[in-house]
């Protein structure tokens, strides 16, 4: 909603603020559809021409997240600490029933409470890998640790690609608006001959299309891109609260600690309160018994 309402505003400002200044929004209405034409074509053919298809729709996709904001809501979180602790107690009080779990987790009773992790393939597998690993004994807690936060970095790195491309496109709207107001004058150039208030039209026109990229550049495509990798980066506290959890286990902390560290960790506008998350994990332990 915040994202409709903010480009409700950015309009009403621009055009309102002309309108108000007296304006016309005839000649901008006429060049706009030709204007948008090759600004907006030249952009999305440079957006095609400079990514694969993967990346093109994934970069579709995640226009959406402007709207709907992060994946992972604050109970979301707290689910995800409840998971972990059921987990890590079965880890240390049967690490053979573990097993089945981990290694099928869309069958496990423990996962089966939590759907919408579930459905997070790369949450699932960070912690089923993670657990994998500490039952295989490694000696060095450090080794585990340093491959989660690699594993965490890479797997952010990709996800943020759209938020790159959207960016590009905007460094390069104000030249391509450069490029349509230069051939709108090579068109007013033909028609010298023609009387001044003919020309003031095709002028006015031709410099539509230099508003036209800086209006898009900066006024839309760009905040789209930082508000992409806001909601990205954001949704990236989930697995690195998974690493947090699952180190502080590797390190034979007791399973209460792990919990509270992983809480901690958390930025506090989406951290589970320590009362509501104390009364799920009471939950949770009625449920395993």
């Amino acid at each position: 909603m915040i994202g409709i309402i903010g480009i409700v505003v950015i309009f009403v400002m621009v055009f309102g603020g002309y309108l108000l200044a007296g304006g016309k929004m005839a000649i901008i209405i006429k060049s706009l559809p030709f204007e948008l034409m090759m600004i907006g074509g030249a952009a999305v053919g440079a957006f095609l021409l400079s990514n694969d298809g993967a990346a093109v729709k994934h970069t579709l996709k995640d226009i959406g997240k402007v709207f709907k904001g992060p994946k992972w809501k604050p109970d979301d979180y707290r689910d995800l600490l409840c998971l972990l602790f059921a987990l890590i107690r079965m880890a240390r009080q049967n690490p053979v029933a573990i097993e089945q779990h981990i290694e099928e987790p869309d069958a496990s009773s423990i996962f089966s409470k939590y759907p919408r992790i579930l459905k997070d393939r790369e949450a699932i597998d960070l912690i089923c890998d993670t657990i994998r690993s500490a039952s295989m004994n490694y000696d060095d807690p450090h080794q585990v640790e340093e491959v989660l936060e690699k594993r965490i970095e890479a797997n952010l790195h990709h996800a943020l690609h759209s938020s790159h491309a959207l960016q590009s496109i905007a460094d390069g709207l104000p030249a391509l608006g450069i490029v349509a107001a230069v051939l709108g004058v090579i068109k007013t150039m033909g028609s010298i001959d023609q009387p001044p208030e003919v020309l003031g039209k095709l002028i006015g026109g031709a410099l539509v299309g230099t508003f036209l990229g800086v209006f898009l550049a900066y006024g839309m495509v760009a905040p789209f891109a930082t508000k992409v990798k806001a909601v990205i980066e954001e949704d990236a506290h989930f697995y690195q609260l998974i690493r947090e959890v699952l180190v502080a286990n590797l390190h034979n902390h007791v399973a209460a600690i792990c919990i509270e560290v992983g809480r901690q960790n958390t930025p506090s506008h989406i951290r589970p309160g320590y009362s509501d998350l104390e009364e799920a994990l009471k939950a949770a332990k009625q449920d395993a018994a």
